[in-house]
């Protein structure tokens, strides 16, 4: 058995074929599948599509690029939508730093008048400063719901590796976290393990050019590591540039059993039992 632990099934790029898509990840050996929310909206399909579906699960959560979008006082919505026995985690949350508002250029034209690039300096680094402690904040928000609900977390992270571990820290033996879509180096492997946290690897593991994320791939530790699709984003080699869909799982976990010099079938098993044990399908709550 397999299990697409980061999908986003709610997305309209399923909503003409889904029930053929959770067919086709059954045929291939996919038994179980994770969907994601990303907001408040996205998080109520998600449940409804768990609820529809017997083989699917849900997470709930606001991603950190969506947080602005959000209503301020979120955290009832989701604790609202976590009593379904089907929700099993917080996510995914986290931080992304990737598109800071700061860099786009002011069209001010207050600023503009001016002349003077330290204002728009000045200005760039409170739009940057703000939108950072949105995230921040919402982040410390689910991760105090996540212990609340004895749920562990999906965690979101791009260009925020030192403040999003400095977040994590306080929270460590409290609840865990998986860091999906990982793509770093073995040794932010390493350190994501120390704390108490899991990674999950997506198509991006079977391309040519990721030797970073392979070399990590192949030195986890057996417990440590899932496996996802981030469906539709990210389908692997020989999909690449094409929708992803959650039957590519074992895609990935072959390409993985070839870095890990391991058989397909111990992949499955070791990331299924990993995933068992990290969202507790099982629970009755």
């Amino acid at each position: 058995m397999l299990i697409d632990t980061h999908a986003h099934l709610d997305y309209p790029d399923f909503a003409e074929d889904l029930p053929g898509v959770i067919l086709r990840a059954a045929e291939n050996g996919v038994e179980r599948i994770v969907t994601i929310g990303t907001g408040l909206e996205s998080s109520a399909r998600a449940v409804a599509l768990a609820d529809a579906n017997p083989g699917v699960y849900a997470v709930i959560g606001v991603h950190p690029t969506n947080v602005e979008e959000e209503i301020a006082d979120f955290l009832p919505r989701l604790r609202e939508l976590a009593a379904n026995r089907k929700v099993v985690a917080i996510g995914e949350t986290g931080l992304d730093y990737h598109n800071l508002p700061g860099s786009e250029p002011d069209p001010s034209p207050a600023l503009a008048a001016l002349g003077a690039g330290s204002a728009e300096a000045t200005h760039a680094e409170l739009l940057n400063g703000a939108y950072k402690a949105a995230q921040n904040d919402a982040f410390r928000m689910q991760l105090d719901l996540a212990v609340e609900l004895g749920l562990n977390v999906v965690i979101h992270q791009r260009d925020a590796w030192a403040d999003t571990l400095e977040i994590l820290k306080p929270y460590t033996g409290k609840v865990r976290g998986v860091f999906h879509c990982f793509g770093g180096t073995a040794e932010m492997a390493a350190e994501i393990r120390e704390l108490g946290h899991l990674v999950s690897f997506t198509g991006i593991v079977t391309f040519k050019n990721a030797t970073q994320v392979q070399e990590a791939a192949a030195s986890i530790p057996t417990g440590g590591y899932m496996v996802e699709t981030d469906c539709p984003y990210l389908a692997p080699d020989p999909h690449r540039g094409k929708r992803c869909e959650p039957w590519h799982t074992a895609l990935i976990a072959n390409h993985l059993a070839d870095l890990r010099n391991m058989s397909p079938a111990q992949v499955a098993e070791e990331t299924s039992a990993t995933a068992e044990a990290f969202f507790a399908f099982s629970r009755s709550r």
